[in-house]
């Protein structure tokens, strides 16, 4: 990877107002993914997650859960330390488009529906810090002035 592009990777607008969005929503992230990965938090773990995916119609659902799992755990850690926040938002913001799609439009707006509204929320998160950059307080912050 050229030098170049890591530093459009990690470049971060210098203020903290990404960190109020990292630190709760990357807690949320991690733990759905920790879910569906581990079976932690009342999860189902990968293969029950794998089970329902596949239910669902979103096959082979080993693979989506693993996908799905792993873009939740590991991009919300990357979201918590502040580590390739643009490419971890990037990531993350597809596997709500995903979940959006295909679990919850059909359901409507609301939460209370197992509708779209929370996804719709951390879609907007995630987008909003593949823009902006992970901001101070993060690892990124810290080797764009290396």
């Amino acid at each position: 990877m050229s030098t170049q592009l890591l530093n459009r990777v990690i470049t971060t607008n210098p203020s903290w107002s990404a960190l109020a969005l990292r630190i709760p929503v990357g807690i949320i992230f991690a733990a759905h993914g920790a879910q569906k990965l581990f079976g932690w938090f009342g999860g189902y773990g990968l293969e029950g997650t794998a089970q329902w995916l596949d239910s669902i119609g979103l096959s082979p659902g080993y693979l989506m859960a693993l996908l799905a799992g792993g873009a939740e755990f590991f991009g919300g850690l990357a979201l918590i330390i502040g580590l390739l926040v643009r490419p971890a938002g990037a990531i993350l913001a597809f596997a709500m488009l995903i979940a959006i799609v295909s679990v919850h439009i059909g359901n409507g707006l609301f939460m209370s529906n197992n509708g779209y509204e929370f996804g719709l929320a951390l879609l907007a998160v995630s987008v909003s810090l593949m823009f902006s950059g992970a901001g101070r307080g993060s690892v990124d912050a810290l080797l764009a002035k290396a």
